[in-house]
């Protein structure tokens, strides 16, 4: 890339792996990357694939989306990612493999970003100590600005890890269960928000609450709903949270309010459980978006 990137998406890229034989990529950030692409926001993809076909694969098809691969790492040690997915009718269930190259990011191959960066990241990839390191070396400056993303998938999260990302953090993205799941669970959902946004000192509190639509908090106190978007169709809804935090970081980068970004971001999540997997290779998908 000619200039450092002003947003950079880190963690997992790996195959979907669907019952009926099908592989769709996939990966939480990978699927952010992938979106905020389409919409001209020019990411850079920090993760690592095997040295395999697969591998091979992410990155042509990087390069074919116009995706920065100056990010992506090549492991010839460990084999590019899998997931298998069961669907019990819509609703997806991961069977995650472990010691994959998204793993074993390496600090001393990471890019250089700007000083007043943001950077996305999930829970998933900072499971292993190689690629946690390498992501609070490039989060170390006080000025780069970390939107998480909580994807809690058994048995690869704990608590504390939790506990000490979100420390970091200036926005927080999760679903209602994960909120329950890391101690938030008085039954009130606006006490919860409060209690969790105001212990970590998060900017935004962002929850998810799939049929009930998305809520936000602000650190001045204000709540913002947003209803669901009911969906032309549905295939499965693997990829919508990941979809929901692409449109979200979008709008935080355009500068649109908090009611403005709830909105796009439901409509998108919603057009995006029509798709077969998390992402799109049609660019006339993304165009109403952009």
């Amino acid at each position: 890339m000619s200039q450092q990137p002003a947003l950079a998406i880190f963690g997992e890229v790996l195959f979907d792996c669907f019952p009926d034989g099908a592989k769709k990529l996939g990966g939480a950030p990978f699927n952010v990357a992938w979106h905020l692409q389409a919409f001209g926001d020019q990411p850079l993809f920090i993760s690592s694939v095997g040295d395999d076909e697969q591998g091979q694969q992410i990155r042509k098809a990087m390069q074919q989306w116009q995706l920065a691969t100056d990010g992506l790492q090549t492991d010839k040690n460990h084999s590019t990612g899998e997931v298998k997915v069961s669907l019990q009718g819509s609703e997806p269930s991961y069977e995650i493999t472990a010691d994959r190259a998204y793993d074993f990011i390496r600090t001393a191959e990471l890019p250089g970003l700007r000083n007043d960066a943001i950077v996305y990241h999930g829970s998933l990839a900072l499971r292993n100590p190689v690629s946690q390191e390498a992501f609070e070396f490039l989060t170390r400056p006080a000025s780069v600005s970390v939107f998480m993303d909580v994807n809690l998938r058994a048995p690869w999260w704990n608590k504390e890890d939790i506990y000490k990302c979100l420390e970091r953090a200036r926005w927080c993205k999760l679903n209602q269960h994960e909120l329950v799941e890391l101690g938030f669970n008085s039954a009130d959902l606006q006490q919860d928000m409060t209690r969790m946004q105001t212990h970590f000192q998060l900017e935004q509190l962002i929850v998810t609450r799939g049929e009930d639509g998305g809520i936000v908090r602000c650190n001045d106190g204000t709540f913002y709903e947003q209803k669901r978007i009911a969906a032309d169709k549905l295939v499965d809804t693997v990829g919508a949270g990941d979809a929901f935090s692409a449109m979200y970081i979008h709008g935080l980068l355009a500068g649109w309010p908090v009611q403005k970004i709830l909105l796009h971001a439901q409509q998108f999540a919603s057009k995006v459980i029509g798709l077969r997997g998390a992402v799109s290779e049609d660019p006339a998908f993304y165009s109403e978006f952009t």
